[in-house]
């Protein structure tokens, strides 16, 4: 949620509405998305590369390090998916094409803020190593946290001007002016963190001590998240709302200010919306009362209790119970287990591709794992016969379609995907953690297209990104080449490196080379963020493996994780796959790096050597050979294949100067040239 102009409004009269804090010895209830958003955007993160979720989730541990330091105890409300109503639609399209501008600004060298990803998954995963209690709501979660902090008699923390609305008991705490950065210390025993407390006293004085149940009519005719009735701009053309006293700074205010010093001649919201109908067309009031008093019902108290969920583990959201959906979904919910992606899908049958830094003349990048979504929505299909009132947005004639907002050059389209039907014992939600763990892998690994047996040598934390990196490789729509597949798998060390240099009992000369290693990534990571440019058509391509790994993730989490879930914030780290691309491409080879690292060097060909037998055969030729491929279809390639000693030598040559672990594909490409060379 959030009112247009307000908190630009209370920031210029911040000594007026906000008050001192040192914030120590409490709970505070923070706004999960509110608060990723901000240490994303403001911690000088690389954003052009798909993540570096490893400094991420250093912000992250950085700032929950700080609160505990001040005995502050943390509760993290996430938001769920979107309102059943979906009144939001339109707000969520809005955003979505302001997220395309501004991932094509970055694209091309400009700024912009777009979030990673799976930044959200990266938070949560976060949040369970520190054990900070946190829970994803049904749907917005704005509510749940106001009563939860009054229950708690505790402040908020957020950026949403939508906090300035609630009555909250110990106020409102913006997260632009939490300087947890900035921790400070009592007599040199008590640590603090210097706060600003929006009061609400002070605001509702400032304008004439208006009455505090008027701010909810306030925020919907102001214009919110949820309302943007054309109607009420009527009203507002026709009111000659005054303005007061204004300076300079409020002339910018004037919608706020208007509407402020107009409610504040009202004793009650009753009269208040009396007196706005009057300016309406006849026709139109009741419908009008209608949608405004169903707005400002979302600024009244939750029926959920929250302090239930964190002291006894029950979660109970009355419109999630009037859905009819298994207990066991409604749980991995609650517990941030299922994203708000499969909630969305299940209540809606309409999901939000989010858009990447990636090349906006291509396809999106999200077209990649289609097939993957296909299956999760036929998982989703049979979940209850009270959803099929919620999703009237789709088809009636195909009652397998799901909607899609989707990027589509430089602006969003919504496009229908039908989901896969699958066998009954498969298709019944309420079911589904009662198959066995080999028939749930199993069907994991066949939408990967993948096989079981080449996971034996992979390590558990990595056999589900090595099942999608594989299906990643057999479409020809991913354009990979082979300095992608390598920079990602060297990417992918980073975790197991970390795990040898703080293993204890490890022997000296295999630590130091770990240790050796890990700082030329670091050396290559700092080198890239200096500005090199972005090499669009990498980038691309590893937006559509991102693409692939999160619907991966997700299904892998419907199924009740047949494959251990990875660890993210080691996993992918952007500005070292792009660096490391950039080094392959040029001189460096994969066995000079890993040379100094024999155990990181055993790992990466386990690595390789899984992913090698899905990849297609030309992106392990040499570049004149793949080339003059594309160019010619009917003659032979007289530079590299006029006998077959001469191919073999060819490609063992170009291997050795750029990847000795590709040796081992030379016989099976000497079959491949022949048979692909014939006219």
């Amino acid at each position: 949620m959030g009112i247009r102009g307000l908190m630009s409004f209370v920031e210029d009269h911040s000594n007026e509405f906000f008050t001192g804090l040192k914030l120590r010895d409490t709970k505070i209830v923070i706004d999960g998305y509110a608060l990723f958003h901000r240490l994303c955007f403001t911690s000088n993160l690389e954003l052009r590369c798909g993540g570096d979720y490893d400094s991420f989730a250093d912000v992250v541990q950085k700032f929950f390090e700080s609160l505990f330091a001040c005995n502050i105890c943390p509760y993290v409300i996430l938001d769920g998916g979107c309102d059943i109503s979906d009144k939001k639609l339109a707000t969520i399209k809005d955003r979505a094409r302001e997220k395309i501008q501004m991932a094509h600004s970055l694209s091309v060298g400009g700024s912009g803020y777009v979030c990673p990803l799976l930044i959200r998954e990266v938070f949560i995963q976060v949040l369970i190593k520190l054990q900070v209690p946190f829970v994803q709501c049904f749907s917005e979660a704005d509510r749940d946290i106001m009563t939860l902090a009054n229950h708690w008699n505790c402040p908020v923390l957020s950026s949403d001007s939508d906090f300035c609305i609630f009555d909250l008991k110990t106020g409102f705490c913006p997260l632009n002016s939490f300087q947890w950065r900035n921790m400070n210390t009592v007599k040199g025993t008590r640590n603090y963190i210097p706060a600003k407390c929006f009061s609400l006293d002070a605001f509702c004085h400032h304008f004439s001590n208006m009455n505090k149940a008027l701010l909810p009519l306030f925020a919907v005719l102001c214009g919110n998240d949820h309302i943007n009735l054309p109607i009420v701009e009527t009203f507002l053309s026709k009111a000659h709302l005054p303005l007061g006293a204004t300076s300079s700074k409020g002339r910018r205010h004037h919608r706020v200010l208007g509407l402020l010093n107009w409610l504040s001649h009202f004793a009650n919201p009753t009269e208040a919306l009396d007196n706005v109908l009057k300016y309406l067309p006849k026709k139109d009031r009741e419908n009008v009362k209608e949608l405004l008093c169903c707005s400002m019902e979302e600024y009244q108290q939750s029926q959920v209790k929250l302090q239930d969920f964190f002291q006894y583990g029950t979660y109970v959201c009355p419109d999630a119970l009037n859905l009819g959906l298994p207990e066991w979904v409604l749980v991995a919910l609650a517990r941030g287990q299922l994203s708000p992606f499969i909630s969305d899908a299940l209540v809606l049958k309409r999901t939000i591709l989010h858009t990447q830094v990636e090349n906006m003349q291509q396809p999106n990048a999200h077209r990649l794992s289609r097939p993957i979504r296909q299956i999760i929505y036929g998982l989703l299909l049979n979940a209850s016969p009270h959803l099929e009132k919620t999703s009237g947005n789709v088809l009636p004639s195909r009652p397998l379609a799901f909607s899609e907002v989707e990027r589509i050059n430089k602006n969003i389209k919504t496009s229908i995907v039908d989901a896969v039907e699958l066998p009954k014992d498969h298709s019944d939600l309420s079911k589904l953690t009662e198959l066995s763990l080999r028939r749930r892998q199993m069907l994991l690994l066949e939408t990967l297209k993948v096989k079981q047996a080449i996971l034996g040598p992979i390590p558990a934390s990595l056999k589900l990104p090595i099942a999608v990196s594989c299906y990643w490789l057999q479409h020809t729509e991913s354009k990979a080449k082979l300095h992608h597949l390598q920079s990602l798998l060297l990417g992918m060390l980073v975790g197991p490196l970390i795990t040898i240099i703080n293993s204890p009992g490890k022997e000296e000369l295999q630590e130091e080379g770990a240790k050796m290693l890990y700082e030329e990534f670091q050396r290559v990571k700092a080198q890239t963020r200096l500005g090199t440019r972005l090499d669009l058509d990498a980038a691309h391509v590893f937006c559509q493996w991102q693409s692939c790994l999160q619907m991966g993730l997700y299904l892998n989490q419907l199924l009740s994780t047949p494959l251990p879930e990875p660890d993210l914030t080691r996993l992918y780290n952007g500005s070292l796959v792009h660096g490391l691309c950039q080094q392959l491409l040029a001189s460096t080879s994969v066995e000079s790096l890993l040379s100094m690292c024999p155990e990181a060097k055993q790992l990466y060909e386990h690595l390789f050597n899984a992913t090698r037998s899905y990849a297609p055969a030309e992106i392990f030729l040499p570049k004149s050979k793949s080339n003059s491929k594309k160019k010619r279809q009917k003659k032979p390639d007289t530079s590299c294949s006029k006998n077959r000693g001469r191919t073999t030598a060819h490609s063992k040559c170009w291997y050795e100067g750029s990847n000795r672990f590709g040796l081992l594909m030379v016989e099976n490409l000497e079959e491949h040239s022949e048979a692909s060379n014939v006219e």
